[in-house]
């Protein structure tokens, strides 16, 4: 690592790339770090694969961001002129699409920091801890190991701290004490929690709210028997709602309000592709039904994947695969 605290301190040309579907976690801790990497008067590019939810446009930096699917000559030239790149919050190069190849073809030192299982041996430098609640956490000790902690300001701190509420869903799964310590000095350094919790988990519009009462009503299957729920939108349900990024967040999360439940999934069918989101809780083990089934993978509480199935097919699917996961659960809880 001192290798890579004196390449920090000499400035050049960085890009920092995060996966595609960017989530809280991934901006979050992402932005983080080009904003103290600003400081070091580093040339800083955030690459992000697509588009992000707008309900993160407060996060620092945001503005200047590269889409690489709107602006693919721009990304592909910062890759290009990369001497150092970070990439975060994510395990294999097919995580940013097109972008892999980039990274590949690059001649510049390349840093992983992840909290994924099974990180791919494609960089220089890898800080992989699967025990982490979320990238944000590895950025922050990432910067005290750097001697970087001093440039930590309120917007940092707030960059980072949304990373750690998003990937632990204000702290309900993959908590561990350290990200409670960490939570603790961004606080100290004047970080107004409550108000990012409200930009955070209070701004729906008129739309999402109601859609997600369509979704409550018309699109919920309780499976009581097997402690699980689904829910599930169709390609007309898109077009109906027009639904955009970020109009179904957190929806996945309500079938874990109700009582008993201990399985959720939310099922969307978009143009060439039906996308799964899983949540459990306790020692339900939601990344390998991910992983196994779907082309996916995640956490063990929260996960997700895709397959290329009709929406009645892959719910056909899923509703083997509960029963199987929670009888199975049901006797590792016995013994």
């Amino acid at each position: 690592m001192d290798s890579l605290r004196q390449l920090i301190r000499q400035p050049s040309h960085v890009v920092i790339v995060t996966h595609k579907n960017p989530d809280g976690d991934a901006l979050g801790s992402t932005l983080a770090l080009a904003a103290v990497l600003n400081k070091l008067l580093h040339n800083v590019k955030v690459v992000l694969p697509n588009d992000f939810p707008p309900v993160f446009n407060f996060l620092p930096g945001i503005e200047k961001v590269i889409i690489g699917e709107m602006n693919p000559e721009e990304a592909v030239a910062a890759f290009e002129q990369a001497d150092l790149i970070f990439c975060l919050d994510f395990n294999s190069l097919d995580r940013i699409d097109r972008f892999g190849l980039d990274v590949m073809a690059s001649r510049a030192i390349k840093v992983l920091i992840d909290h994924h299982i099974d990180p791919e041996p494609f960089a220089d430098f890898s800080i992989s801890k699967t025990e982490a609640s979320s990238t944000a956490e590895l950025i922050y000790d990432f910067l005290l190991d750097m001697g970087l902690d001093k440039y930590v300001d309120i917007p940092v701190a707030e960059a980072i701290y949304t990373g750690i509420l998003m990937d632990t869903g204000s702290f309900r799964y993959g908590t561990n004490p350290r990200v409670f310590e960490i939570s603790a000095e961004l606080k100290r350094l004047g970080m107004d929690d409550y108000m990012l919790q409200i930009r955070l988990f209070n701004s729906m519009t008129e739309k999402q709210l109601k859609l997600l009462g369509y979704c409550l009503a018309n699109r919920m299957e309780l499976m009581s028997e097997h402690q699980a729920g689904i829910i599930w939108l169709d390609k007309e349900d898109y077009k109906k709602w027009s639904i955009g990024r970020g109009d179904t967040e957190g929806i996945v999360n309500y079938i874990l309000m109700v009582r008993n439940m201990k399985l959720a999934v939310f099922i969307t069918e978009q143009q060439n592709v039906t996308k799964l989101s899983f949540r459990s809780k306790g020692n339900i083990n939601v990344q390998e039904i991910c992983h196994n089934y779907f082309n996916g993978g995640g956490h063990r509480n929260a996960s997700g994947g895709q397959i290329k199935a009709s929406i009645e097919d892959t719910l056909a699917k899923v509703k083997e695969i509960i029963p199987l996961t929670m009888n199975a659960y049901q006797l590792q809880h016995e013994q």
